[in-house]
């Protein structure tokens, strides 16, 4: 039996279209799903949309339609992404739909009776987060995240005994038994711990949730709190609600992939929901960065939001995915822009692989060279990089093999060759060409199979430049 591999996204906010942040997670994301396909292992491969938020109800009520035509419009945009990015998820899960609100109302009733209690308080509150903060969270008054000075919240509401699990949270992170990648990303989790944890607020008044979301079983004055609802999608996708196949064959996840902005709620709140209620944990969660633009944090106030379907559009896929997977360090920021998109498009796509793939299928044609045996699939060297999520550094990899095979060309000089002399450096040529695209596959797809078509077959025949130079 194949090895299973359970991938996830986050689920984003629909309050509004996706943009190039979340692009970068799902590119990220789909890479390692279509690596663990190509090693013949048992991939799932979920993302989905969180439609229960507050952000969302004031996003319908600013442009004064129904919350429900708002959310629908956004995750079919964001659906859409499959085809605009080349995604390979195999599902897709919207949090109104039916079987996650009865799996959310099934997890709420399965958590340890003394772990959820009601009580009133007064706090602190983000709505751009969804989250309550301490005054010791916040800077200068405002929200860490949003930059923004959180409200008052006054009111009575059922909480999730967090405090009980800060040992065993503490212990399961230091040992790796929930293994944080990077870890600089572990350490702070690991601080935040160690300051104290203390319970949250799992439910909200149906008046301030504008009674939009999923009700508490047996309170119908209590909405569920967006976040308590969310995570659990990683579950009731997978029919945990009913025990369903799809659930006891790929749970717990291989790796949640995740922005660092929602770190707390996947590595403190989930891990103890889950242990309240008996299922077991999942394995990694990997934490990437943020993209900014132009040095500056997207957000549509500045009005610095890019679009992924203007930018495909524009300029294609793959150039798009290279763009973000080589050009984002994996572990920490990054900037989008679209002059130094041209720049790392004409120096690494159209001069470096297009060129390549080029100038050897011309010699090919020229010669009228016929390959034999052409290369097995290989993928060794990529599991370094990609068992830690280092994608900038896999594409550095491959492409200093582009770097080798075109020394290799100037080297051998085969225009000035004939006979078996030139076969044989052209035969070489060939399967280096083939290495480098077998390598590419998860990160390029479309990319590597039009490489693979061109040199497969008894002749290889020059074609259009995969990359024409962008002026």
């Amino acid at each position: 039996m194949n090895k299973k591999f359970y991938i996830t996204t986050a689920i984003p906010y629909v309050n509004a279209a996706p943009h190039i942040g979340f692009a970068l997670e799902m590119i990220q994301t789909d890479t390692l799903a279509r690596y663990h396909r190509l090693l013949k292992e048992d991939v799932y491969f979920l993302t989905g949309s969180d439609e229960n938020s507050l952000k969302n109800v004031q996003a319908a009520e600013e442009k004064k339609i129904p919350v429900a035509k708002l959310v629908k419009q956004n995750s079919d945009k964001f659906y859409q992404l499959k085809s605009v990015l080349n995604l390979s998820f195999n599902d897709f899960i919207r949090t109104t739909e039916e079987r996650h609100t009865q799996g959310v109302q099934t997890f709420w009733k399965t958590c340890q009776k003394e772990d959820i209690y009601k009580k009133k308080y007064k706090g602190l509150y983000c709505i751009g987060c969804e989250t309550f903060y301490t005054e010791k969270d916040l800077i200068d008054g405002r929200c860490p995240e949003h930059k923004t000075k959180p409200e008052i919240i006054e009111e009575e509401n059922y909480f999730f005994r967090l405090s009980k699990y800060q040992s065993w949270l503490e212990k399961l992170i230091t040992k790796d038994q929930l293994r944080i990648i990077p870890k600089i990303r572990k350490n702070e989790i690991l601080a935040f711990i160690q300051r104290g944890l203390e319970d949250f607020s799992i439910s909200r008044s149906v008046k301030r949730a504008h009674g939009w979301g999923i009700p508490v079983p047996d309170d119908n004055q209590q909405i569920i709190y967006v976040w308590f609802d969310a995570l659990t999608n990683y579950i009731t996708a997978l029919d945990w609600q009913n025990n369903g196949s799809l659930f006891q064959k790929y749970w717990p996840a291989d790796v949640h992939m995740i922005g660092k902005g929602i770190s707390r709620f996947h590595t403190i709140y989930w891990p103890a929901m889950l242990k309240s209620v008996g299922v077991s944990l999942p394995k990694e969660v990997f934490i990437h960065g943020y993209i900014t633009i132009n040095g500056e944090k997207i957000s549509k106030s500045l009005g610095n939001i890019i679009d992924p379907f203007e930018m495909v559009k524009k300029y294609g896929i793959d150039p798009i995915r290279y763009y973000l997977l080589k050009e984002i360090p994996a572990y920490n920021d990054g900037d989008f822009s679209e002059l130094r998109f041209k720049e790392v498009y004409n120096a690494d796509l159209a001069n470096g692989l297009g060129n390549l793939v080029a100038r050897v299928a011309k010699l090919c044609e020229t010669a009228n060279f016929k390959p034999k045996n052409l290369s097995n699939s290989n993928y060794t060297g990529l599991d370094k990089f990609l068992n830690e999520y280092r994608f900038d550094e896999a594409l550095k990899f491959i492409w200093e093999k582009i770097s080798e095979a075109d020394h290799y060309l100037d080297d051998n000089k085969p225009w000035l060759l004939n006979g078996n002399e030139l076969s044989k450096i052209l035969q070489n040529l060939v399967q280096k060409v083939q290495e480098i695209t077998n390598l590419l596959t998860p990160f390029l797809p479309e990319t590597a199979e039009k490489i693979l078509k061109q040199f497969q077959g008894p002749k290889i025949k020059a074609e259009n430049p995969l990359f024409p130079r962008i002026k």
